[in-house]
């Protein structure tokens, strides 16, 4: 069955224009600073851009609005996660000082010692580390499962407002580490018997290697995150969750998957508590600019019957972000 396609929100226009700002900062600071590409590693991602825009183009021919919807927040999201990766490696060349022991003392203050933390966690059963390494990797699993199941369920508009808080955020966080560098919370696993490596210590040659000037050339094959403040894989994982909150049968699975793989994060990605909770607030903050940015009310555009067990139109009374209601925002993330 196809539907009409609805006009673009202001929301995702803004994505657009995030997505415009970071390519024009990565071509400028690219030049600036003489960094490359290396031309047979853009195959790939050349290749998943492509099939995205067909995909696209094949939905708007068909005028197919759930296809359009879909394919726009994979595209969106794809061309985000390339280039805001690349500038932040373009930013890590030309940062100042790290902030790790600034940040160290930050996690101190809160009564944090990691050395006890890691210590603690190497004795935890293997199954139970397991999971939390699942869950840290699965980001982009939960990413594609909530596009898929909002473009399916016809919650165009806030599939809209989700990826563009999951842009801003992601912007955000990019421009943040290019202020406030860091190599990550880092720690031996040599040391331990049952902990693995985290993603900071394995990329913290990379980190170095753009810092000195070693590292000239980007392989856009194997893009790695390397922004330690603020931790995108705190931020990401509740906006998610916040966009498929009203699918009553995924509501309470994501907050917990969510959950598991914020608390797994400094363990697996090698962050701090204070690049956690940064995270944690610059979603909600994303989360209430993008909603502001749309004239519609998050569930209003409803292209096709909800899956049992979904509501299409939140109860009266009850306030969402967006709504108006000093404490909406919050109440509709938890």
């Amino acid at each position: 069955m196809r539907h009409p396609i609805t006009t673009t929100s202001c929301a995702d226009a803004v994505s657009w224009c995030l997505i415009g700002g970071l390519a024009f900062a990565c071509l400028l600071v690219g030049h600036a600073t003489g960094f490359g590409v290396l031309n047979a590693r853009t195959l790939l991602p050349g290749v998943g851009v492509a099939v995205l825009g067909g995909a696209l183009a094949i939905g708007r021919l068909r005028a197919d609005a759930r296809l359009v919807a879909g394919a726009t927040a994979f595209l969106q999201m794809t061309l985000f996660t390339i280039l805001g990766v690349v500038l932040s490696y373009l930013l890590a060349a030309q940062a100042g000082p790290l902030w790790d022991a600034q940040l160290a003392a930050a996690d101190q203050r809160l009564g944090l010692n990691w050395p006890m933390l890691f210590d603690t966690a190497d004795h935890l059963p293997v199954p139970l580390l397991a999971i939390g390494g699942v869950a840290y990797h699965s980001l982009v699993a939960q990413m594609v499962l909530c596009i898929l199941v909002l473009a399916a369920t016809g919650r165009m508009e806030r599939l809209r407002i989700m990826i563009a808080a999951a842009i801003l955020s992601g912007v955000t966080t990019v421009v943040a580490s290019g202020v406030l560098p860091a190599i990550g919370n880092l720690f031996d696993p040599d040391r331990y018997k049952t902990l693995w490596p985290s993603v900071a210590w394995l990329e913290r040659t990379l980190v170095l290697g753009l810092r000195n000037g070693t590292v000239r050339q980007v392989d856009l094959s194997h893009l790695t995150g390397i922004v330690s403040f603020p931790s995108y894989h705190a931020a990401l994982p509740l906006i998610l969750a916040w966009g498929v909150r009203p699918v009553n049968r995924l509501r309470i699975p994501a907050m917990v998957w969510a959950g598991l793989t914020i608390a797994a994060t400094p363990l697996f990605g090698g962050h701090y508590a204070v690049d956690v909770l940064a995270g944690m607030m610059l979603a909600l903050a994303s989360l209430v600019v993008a909603s502001r940015l749309s004239s519609r009310h998050p569930d209003q555009v409803m292209l096709c019957p909800p899956f049992a067990g979904t509501r299409a139109v939140p109860a009266a009374g009850v306030h969402q972000i967006g709504s108006g209601g000093r404490n909406g925002a919050i109440h509709d993330v938890v």
